[in-house]
């Protein structure tokens, strides 16, 4: 009986678990910490263990209540769309209260470990969760440019890593960002391409045409090439404490143009299959530079 008991405390407590990692999306927010983490290796001058765990613990906590508030915002529209209809609140697994006391407790800690690390450190975390929720969240269903909205919190992390090694904004700091900014909008709208019919049900309007056209194709060309460009900007040397040597910044090029490569693919075809080669592309693209541009800090 007893083992029973226990087989069933253990299958609830792994349930509860699956469904935190749902509303904080787990995956997204280890990828976000990655980014910050990155950040910090490049502003500092001398690492700190304490510091890279406040980052990580406030960094995490910081889009996991991002997450927890989007999705009881738009607890009715995920109902509507396959890819989200199973999420923890529409499924009636959670209820709105309890998704609202993780936000708001994780909102908390997040702040607090990151004004422990500097209180430049805990504004911006609270702007990006601030500008996700109340600015990015209401506008997907209003317009397309949300996408532009949503890509300033997204370009936060990279940033905000070297603020929380520098206590410091800069142009070191405002290219990090630059890079980020400019990589969400093919990530995105190679995502959006994908799941444009899902997304139509719930009323999102992504695609910056609303459609998937030549001219969103075009787009997300442009954006990449931008995004190259920003990129390989600290081998010039303009970019302060920020540099990169020519070997790193060809990888850094070579890794965009074949990120290029999947854009013009989609152009050229125009279909899902195109979009999902691009969107894992950028995924790789924007981990494989911030390795890049910290192996290069640290091996040059």
């Amino acid at each position: 009986m007893k083992s029973a008991v226990g087989s069933v405390k253990s299958t609830s407590l792994s349930l509860i678990f699956t469904d935190f990692k749902e509303i904080t999306k787990a995956k997204l927010a280890v990828s976000v910490v990655f980014s910050s983490i990155a950040g910090y290796f490049l502003g500092a001058t001398q690492i700190e263990l304490v510091s890279l765990l406040l980052l990580a613990f406030g960094g995490y906590c910081m889009v996991g209540a991002s997450n927890a508030y989007n999705q009881v915002i738009e607890k009715d529209l995920d109902a509507l769309m396959k890819r989200t209809k199973n999420r923890p609140i529409p499924s009636g697994r959670m209820t709105v209260a309890t998704a609202m006391t993780i936000a708001i407790i994780m909102t908390l800690l997040g702040v607090v470990a990151l004004y422990i690390l500097s209180p430049k450190t805990a504004m911006f975390g609270a702007i990006s969760i601030f500008l996700y929720t109340s600015a990015y969240t209401p506008l997907k269903t209003k317009t397309p440019l949300s996408v532009f909205v949503g890509a300033i919190p997204g370009a936060i992390p990279f940033m905000l890593g070297w603020v929380a090694a520098t206590n410091d904004f800069g142009i070191e700091p405002g290219t990090l960002f630059m890079i980020q900014f400019f990589w969400q909008f093919p990530h995105f709208w190679a995502l959006g391409w994908m799941l444009d019919e899902d997304y139509k049900k719930g009323g999102f309007k992504m695609l910056p045409t609303g459609k998937k056209d030549t001219g969103t194709a075009l787009q997300i060309i442009l954006y990449t090439i931008w995004m190259i460009v920003i990129s390989i900007m600290p081998v010039f040397g303009y970019t302060g404490r920020l540099h990169l040597s020519i070997p790193a910044a060809i990888l850094v090029l070579l890794a965009g143009l074949v990120m290029l490569v999947f854009a013009f693919k989609l152009y050229e075809k125009r279909d899902n299959v195109a979009a999902r080669r691009l969107m894992l592309a950028s995924v790789t693209y924007i981990s494989l530079i911030q390795i890049i541009f910290v192996a290069d800090k640290f091996i040059g």
